[in-house]
C-alpha cells in the first residue's frame, strides 16, 4: 500500500522541486540536439535517415512506454520506479556522450527514452497524491507544466552554448551531476505510493501498447518522407490493427493497463487530442527552426539557441498564469486562446514574404510558448484531475505519451515532409554524382558541400538551399496552422462552458 503523504508546511513544495529538477533534463533532452546537430553531423558523419532518427528516436520510444510505465508506477510504486528511471538516465548519458557512430549515439537515446518514460508518469502521477487540494493542485502542475516546457524550449539556449564551448558530448554529461543529486535527495525526501489494487501487470496488453505506437511512428515516417516500400504501409497498417487489439482487450480487463473509457469524457478527450496536436507542431517546429538558424543564417550553436528565448519567455509566463486564469475563465476558454494563438502563429510563418526573416520567427516561438503554456498546462489539469488517485499513473501517462509522441511524430511527419519539398526544390544545380545527392538531401548537406565549392557555385547552391527551406516550411506551416486549429475547434466542442477544474477525485 501507499505511505503517508505530507500534506502540511512547505515540504510538499520541496517534493515538487525534486520532480521538477528531474522533468527538466528529461524535457531538454528531447530538444537539446536540435542546435548539436551540425557539430554531430560533422564528426560522426551522420547521414539524412540517421539524422532524424538520432534527433526523434528519443520522443518516438518514450511515447510508446509512457502508458506500460504508468501503469507499472501505479503497482510497483511511484517513487520506486521515478528513482530507478532517474538512475537508466544517467547511464545512458554516459552512453550517448561516449559515442563514437550513429549507431552507439541512437542506442543512448533510446536507453534515455526508457529512463524518460520510467521519470514522467511518475513526476504527475506523485503531484496528484502530493497536492490533495485541487486549487494547489492546479498551481503545482502549471509549475510542472512550465519546468516540461521551459525544458523543451531552453533545450537549444543550453545545448548551444555547451557545444559551441565543449563539444556535442557535454549535451549528455550535463545530467550526470544533476541525476546524482536529484536521486540522493528524492531517496531521502519523496514519499512512496502504490495504488490499492492488487491485479498483476497485463505484459501481453503492454506488449501491444508499445508495438502499436512505435510501428504507428514508424509508418507515418516513412510514409510522409515519400517512395514507401510495400513494408512501410504494412507496418502502418498493422500499427492501427495493434492499437484496435489494446483497446479492445482494456475495455474487457478488470484492471486495465489504460481505462480507455475515460476518453468517452469530453473535456479528457479534448485535452488529450490538444496536447498531442498542439506539440506535434510545437516539436517539428523548434526542429526546422534549428536548422533554420544555423543553415539558413550561419548563427552558432549559441546564437541560434538564444534566438529560440521568445518561446521560453512566453510559455513559462503562460504556464503559470493558467491556473489563475481557468479558476477566473474557466477551462474552454483558456485552451481555445491557447490553441489560437499557436495556430495564428503558424499561419503568420506560412504567410511570412520570402526570404523569411528573423522577427517573423520570432514571432511564431513567442505563439508557440503561449499556446503551449496556456493550453498543455490546461489540459495535463484536466487529464490528471479526471481520474481517481489510484489512477493517477494513468493520466501522467496519457499526458505525457501524447506530449512526448507529439513532438516525436511532429519531427517524423513534419520533418520527413519538409525533407521532401526541400529535395524537389534543389534543382537546376551545377553538380552531379555524389555530390548532387548530398545536396539535394538536406539543407545541411548543401551547405557542407558549398563551403568547397568556387564562390559562384557556391553562392547558387546556398541561394537554392535557402529558397528550398523556406518553401517547405511554409508548407509546414500551413499544416501545423491547419492541425491546431482544428484541435481548438474539437475541444470547444468537447468541452463545456463554464467547466472548471474543482474538488479532488
Amino acid at each position: 500500500m501507499s505511505e503517508p503523504v505530507p500534506t502540511v508546511g512547505g515540504t510538499r513544495w520541496v517534493m515538487l522541486g525534486v520532480l521538477c529538477a528531474s522533468l527538466l533534463l528529461v524535457a531538454m533532452d528531447a530538444t537539446i540536439l536540435n542546435v548539436a546537430l551540425p557539430s554531430l553531423i560533422d564528426d560522426l558523419q551522420v547521414g539524412v535517415l540517421e539524422q532524424l532518427w538520432i534527433i526523434d528516436v528519443y520522443g518516438l520510444v518514450l511515447g510508446g512506454l509512457l502508458i506500460t510505465t504508468g501503469a507499472v508506477g501505479d503497482r510497483v510504486g511511484r517513487k520506486l520506479l521515478f528513482l530507478g528511471g532517474f538512475v537508466l538516465f544517467g547511464v545512458a548519458s554516459v552512453v550517448a556522450a561516449t559515442s563514437h557512430s550513429a549507431g552507439q549515439l541512437i542506442v543512448g537515446r533510446v536507453l534515455l527514452a526508457i529512463g524518460g518514460a520510467m521519470v514522467m508518469p511518475s513526476t504527475l502521477s506523485l503531484i496528484r497524491n502530493i497536492f490533495t487540494d485541487a486549487r494547489e493542485r492546479t498551481l503545482a502542475i502549471g509549475i510542472w507544466a512550465a519546468v516540461a516546457g521551459a525544458g523543451a524550449t531552453i533545450g537549444p539556449v543550453v545545448g548551444g552554448f555547451l557545444v559551441e564551448r565543449f563539444g556535442w558530448a557535454s549535451a549528455f554529461w550535463l545530467n550526470v551531476p544533476v541525476v546524482l543529486i536529484t536521486v540522493a535527495v528524492g531517496v531521502w525526501l519523496l514519499p512512496e505510493y502504490r495504488a490499492p489494487q492488487s491485479g498483476s501487470l497485463d505484459w501481453w496488453s503492454a506488449v501491444l501498447s508499445i508495438a502499436g505506437i512505435v510501428s504507428l511512428a514508424w509508418g507515418i515516417k516513412h510514409v510522409a518522407k515519400g517512395a514507401a516500400a510495400p513494408v512501410d504501409w504494412v507496418i502502418l497498417a498493422l500499427a492501427f490493427v495493434l492499437l484496435a487489439w489494446f483497446a479492445r482487450r482494456q475495455l474487457r480487463a478488470a484492471d486495465p493497463l489504460l481505462d480507455v473509457r475515460l476518453f468517452r469524457n469530453g473535456p479528457f478527450l479534448a485535452a488529450a487530442l490538444a496536447t498531442l496536436l498542439a506539440m506535434l507542431a510545437i516539436g517539428a517546429a523548434l526542429f526546422l527552426i534549428s536548422l533554420w538558424l544555423q543553415y539558413v543564417h550561419g548563427y552558432s550553436p549559441s546564437e541560434a539557441g538564444l534566438r529560440t528565448l521568445p518561446s521560453a519567455v512566453t510559455l513559462l509566463a503562460a504556464s503559470l498564469t493558467t491556473p489563475w486564469l481557468m479558476q477566473r475563465i474557466g477551462v474552454r476558454p483558456v485552451l481555445a486562446i491557447g490553441l489560437g494563438a499557436l495556430a495564428l502563429g503558424f499561419l503568420v510563418l506560412a504567410l511570412s514574404p520570402e526570404p523569411t526573416t528573423y522577427p517573423y520567427v520570432a514571432l511564431v516561438l513567442a505563439a508557440m510558448g503561449l499556446g503551449d503554456g496556456l493550453a498543455i498546462t490546461a489540459a495535463a489539469a484536466v487529464l490528471v484531475s479526471a481520474v481517481p488517485p489510484e489512477r493517477a499513473g494513468q493520466a501522467g501517462a496519457v499526458s505525457e505519451t501524447n506530449y512526448e509522441l507529439g513532438i516525436g511524430l511532429g519531427v517524423a511527419l513534419l520533418g520527413s515532409i519538409h525533407a521532401r519539398i526541400f529535395t524537389d526544390n534543389m534543382t537546376n544545380l551545377p553538380l552531379q554524382g555524389a555530390e548532387l545527392d548530398q545536396v539535394r538531401g538536406s539543407v545541411g548537406g548543401a551547405v557542407e558541400v558549398a563551403t568547397n565549392l568556387d564562390a559562384a557555385r557556391s553562392t547558387q547552391i546556398l541561394t537554392t538551399a535557402s529558397h528550398a527551406f523556406d518553401q517547405a516550411l511554409t508548407t509546414t506551416s500551413y499544416i501545423s496552422a491547419a492541425l491546431v486549429a482544428t484541435v481548438a475547434v474539437i475541444a470547444v466542442r468537447l468541452v463545456p462552458s463554464g467547466f472548471r477544474i474543482t474538488g479532488s477525485h
